[in-house]
């Protein structure tokens, strides 16, 4: 296994942030969500350092979904990163924890009318129009209340990166933004042309996610410059700002092989500088959207051993007190994690396992055939890097309580997410 960021090993025990992870196991018992706070704040800072954010006023906006409780809206704010939200209740999580409303980028395939007027109401910054639809409803909410949204229109460039078929985002058919290759986009401007409550200042576009390739990033700057010389050229609109979305792959397992935070900002600011000179256009603002490069290697779930199922000649089930409830991704888009048994770290393996979650469906499997050392029943397992779409994509399925949440700096630890309570599972029921 992997140690990411703050973790050490002494004694054959792990430990994050400067805190045992057995020592997190008592006191927050298990499934627990452990979160190295140094290592997020690091990554924050290696963005806003290579992106430039300083230098050439560009944006560095963190994707929320990958993991947004009140605390991590603060973190990133200390941070001086923007902020991405795609429904009413993240934006409601960051007006809650005082995120200035400016730094935000509202993004929605399908915003409701109830979330497109919470936004205009808060005053964020950035509507990233998906659709007419939208764009009408967000005409008419201004009109009413008498206010100008500032707007990104979202495209589909026509890029297919290499990742797996649910988080491909950037290709034609897909059901986000508005697809070049029809003529919608140049539709969405004739139109906004005649709006007088809405300014477009930029376009938006995410290729998708998990992408370890440069390339595909270099080809979307590429795309989006033309493009801004283009409008300007055929409108007369001036857009000043590209969003260029997130995407960047992350290291889960061993055949996972990333890029570093600074090859990808700097290839991007280096495209972007010689695409301008080429076409002649000034450098607008750049806004990219990490959100599991900053947190997926940030996080590790503990878990407490149970059962143990030995099928001779065929397989043995290792299950823990927690699975697809707290990780749903191993279940939806076969995701690989690495795991090691937290006080055992450097023993011998040579045990073959599947880790297997607690929930009533056989597809509850978190890893399945690794090779690890001894592990027996009540042991405390780590799986890394679940740090982004963990706590975010849980659920109550099987009438399971969400995990706890803590992070872990300079030997302090900080409860940031209560666990929840079998009343707290009734609160919403009426009887």
């Amino acid at each position: 296994m992997k140690l990411h960021g703050s973790m050490t090993v002494e004694n054959n025990t792990l430990s994050i942030g400067g805190v045992s992870c057995l020592d997190l196991a008592q006191k927050y018992s298990t499934p627990l969500y452990v979160f190295d706070e140094e290592l997020i704040r690091n990554n924050c800072r290696e963005y806003v350092n290579y992106f430039k954010v300083n230098e050439n006023k560009n944006k560095v906006a963190y994707a929320g979904k990958a993991f947004l409780p009140i605390y991590m809206c603060k973190l990133i704010n200390e941070e001086n990163l923007c902020l991405d939200v795609v429904s009413g209740g993240e934006l409601y999580t960051a007006y809650k924890a005082g995120f200035p409303m400016e730094n935000i980028l509202f993004h929605g395939n399908n915003k409701t009318i109830d979330e497109i007027k919470l936004g205009i109401d808060l005053g964020v910054g950035r509507f990233v129009v998906d659709n007419f639809y939208e764009l009408d409803l967000i005409e008419k909410i201004c009109i009413e209340n008498n206010k100008t949204q500032k707007i990104y229109f979202r495209i589909t460039p026509g890029i297919e990166a290499h990742t797996h078929d649910y988080i491909k985002t950037g290709q034609i058919d897909s059901k986000f933004g508005f697809t070049l290759t029809n003529g919608e986009l140049y539709d969405a401007i004739k139109k906004i042309l005649n709006y007088k409550n809405i300014k477009l200042v930029g376009l938006h576009a995410h290729i998708g996610s998990q992408i370890f390739d440069i390339e595909p990033f270099l080809d979307e700057v590429d795309i989006m410059l033309n493009l801004v010389k283009e409008i300007k050229e055929k409108y007369n609109v001036d857009l000043t700002e590209i969003d260029l979305g997130g995407g960047i792959g992350v290291y889960y397992s061993k055949n996972d092989k990333p890029k570093t935070i600074k090859d990808f900002c700097e290839a991007i600011i280096s495209k972007a500088d010689e695409t301008c000179k080429k076409l002649n256009i000034e450098l607008p603002t750049l806004i990219i959207e990490p959100g599991r490069s900053i947190i997926a290697n940030a996080g590790s779930t503990l878990y407490t051993v149970g059962s143990i199922k030995d099928i001779k000649d065929i397989r043995t089930y290792v299950s823990v007190d927690g699975g697809m409830t707290d990780n749903i991704r191993p279940s939806l888009y076969q995701a690989k994690y690495e795991c090691s048994v937290v006080n055992k770290i450097g023993n011998n393996k040579g045990n073959n396992v599947t880790i297997a979650g607690k929930c009533c469906e056989s597809g509850d499997i978190l890893i399945g055939d690794i090779d690890i050392m001894k592990i027996e029943s009540g042991d405390i397992l780590i799986t890394t890097s679940t740090g982004a779409y963990g706590y975010s994509m849980s659920s109550n399925y099987n009438k399971i309580p969400k995990a706890a949440v803590v992070s872990v700096i300079n030997g302090e630890e900080k409860l940031i997410c209560k666990r929840q309570s079998y009343e707290d599972l009734l609160l919403l029921e009426m009887q």
